[in-house]
């Protein structure tokens, strides 16, 4: 079987990082907090169970590279053959076929839209993320390095990552969004909400604008929990590929560093991804969404590697099988959403891996 690993780019980094756990399988956990104290890779869920715990792919060998025009080509990726042929995939185990769902993806979102808004409108919550995915079928011949490198060359301000665990099977992520990073003195984190096409001459509307306060706020209430040491820069207008965010920076300190289990408890999932209240939200969305979010939404990177935690929430993302790609995306609703605009946003956001697998960038 395929050892665990995860092949990873760092935004503006001209060089891609191979962390590779050599035996036996990830360490699982049912919660963030189980990661005070740990290091390696992490993979972790929208909501950790033992159907999707927290994964950590210990880094038995890491190996830094130049990002090349071929990856295939890489004497350090030998070991990876079954990743340059979809038809060779069968060694990964979780890697099967999939059939695409028969219902409409429109008629699931129209009856989601109604139920989360009906709430919105009642006052239960102030804000909801509804989320949906689609399947596509493979027709080209990419490969799934391939697909990586392609990430890497097109969007450059993102954190690209190929991760492979035979728990979570096979995904490819290229998200904007930092969770967690610093190098154990100084920290940060950012708010990222609101979503638009990218444009030299762009206007925020009164919605996107208090979507990202909302998440801003949030990470405020929580950060003032662990430190009083901090300070916020933004909201600015952050591009990630074809799209806009607007992004507020938030930098600080921690007292006690034995506390990242305990802050990645307190800040995933953010209202970025989940919603306000946060518990309430978090549950509904668990008991309503058409879909299982299972590591869309959730977060991974680098945890103490080399000194550097590099955690990044998994947007943009999709899984691979061997016949095929589920791709995933969602957007932050409030009273005020409108179903056509917001599945328009998704649409878009689709559009960040469905560019990749046609190339067409």
């Amino acid at each position: 079987m395929m050892n665990s690993f995860a092949l990873f780019r760092l935004p503006y980094e001209k060089r891609c990082t191979l962390v590779v756990q050599t035996t036996g399988e990830p360490k699982e956990f049912l919660s963030c907090d189980a990661l005070t104290g740990q290091q390696g890779f992490v993979m972790a869920p929208f909501a950790p169970s033992e159907k999707h715990p927290v994964l950590l792919i210990r880094a038995d060998r890491v190996e830094e590279m130049e990002t090349p025009e071929k990856l295939e080509d890489l004497p350090q990726l030998g070991d990876f053959a079954q990743l340059g042929n979809f038809e060779q995939l069968g060694n990964f185990a979780q890697l099967g076929n999939f059939v695409p769902r028969e219902k409409s993806a429109l008629s699931d979102y129209h009856l989601d839209f109604s139920n989360f808004h009906a709430h919105l409108c009642d006052g239960s919550f102030q804000k909801l993320v509804l989320s949906r995915s689609i399947d596509i079928l493979r027709t080209g011949a990419e490969t799934p390095i391939q697909l990586f490198q392609r990430a890497c060359d097109h969007y450059p301000r993102m954190m690209i990552a190929l991760v492979y665990t035979p728990q979570s099977g096979l995904w490819l992520a290229s998200t904007p969004e930092i969770l967690l990073s610093g190098d154990g003195s100084r920290w940060q984190t950012i708010a990222l909400a609101g979503t638009m096409k990218y444009d030299d001459d762009l206007r925020w509307s009164d919605k996107n604008i208090q979507e990202q306060r909302y998440v801003a706020t949030y990470i405020i209430h929580q950060l003032e929990q662990f430190t009083h040491d901090f300070t916020e820069e933004g909201p600015r207008t952050a591009r990630a590929g074809h799209l806009a965010h607007l992004r507020s920076d938030f930098h600080f300190s921690l007292p006690d560093h034995t506390a990242i289990g305990a802050l990645l408890q307190a800040l995933h999932p953010t209202p970025a991804v989940c919603g306000l209240p946060k518990q309430d939200s978090f549950r509904y969305i668990l008991q309503h969404e058409h879909h299982d979010r299972s590591y869309y939404s959730g977060f991974m990177g680098p945890l103490f590697l080399n000194g550097q935690t590099n955690l990044f929430v998994t947007l943009r993302c999709m899984q691979l099988f061997a016949n095929g790609y589920r791709l995933y995306a969602g957007g932050g609703l409030l009273k005020d959403s409108v179903e056509e605009q917001e599945w328009q946003e998704t649409e878009t956001k689709l559009d960040t891996m469905r560019h990749i697998i046609y190339n067409n960038v």
